[in-house]
């Protein structure tokens, strides 16, 4: 049975690198990505990079902060909502980290991956 959600892309995917500086030089230097976000997130930066003209985008992860697969959707509070009643195994709440960071949440799916589904306008 499909059920409807308002996740409208794969925003991106993230991957742990140890030294964020040197990631950024490869993914920009050597292969031309373009940065599509570098902005300060805790103790040290959050970066994304993508292809020219790619909606994807790479995080730059640092160790600590959880990488993997992020979801876009329209509706991070009724998304949660529709999922926790349908006994679907997400966060307990949707994590809001002030003005600058948008709602999310974590959804595991039946394998234990973590899929993060965050709000975009």
């Amino acid at each position: 049975m499909s059920r409807a959600t308002h996740i409208t892309q794969v925003a991106s995917i993230g991957i742990h690198v140890a030294d964020q500086r040197k990631a950024l030089d490869f993914y920009v230097g050597e292969l031309g990505f373009d940065v599509r976000r570098d902005v300060p997130f805790g103790e040290g930066r959050w970066i994304e990079v993508a292809p020219p003209g790619a909606s994807t985008t790479i995080a730059l992860v640092p160790e600590g902060v959880p990488a993997g697969i992020r979801l876009a959707t329209g509706n991070a509070d009724a998304d949660h909502a529709d999922l926790l009643a349908r006994g679907v195994d997400v966060d307990a709440e949707v994590l809001r980290m002030g003005p600058a960071v948008p709602p999310m949440f974590a959804v595991r799916d039946a394998d234990g991956n973590d899929l993060v589904l965050i709000e975009s306008s």
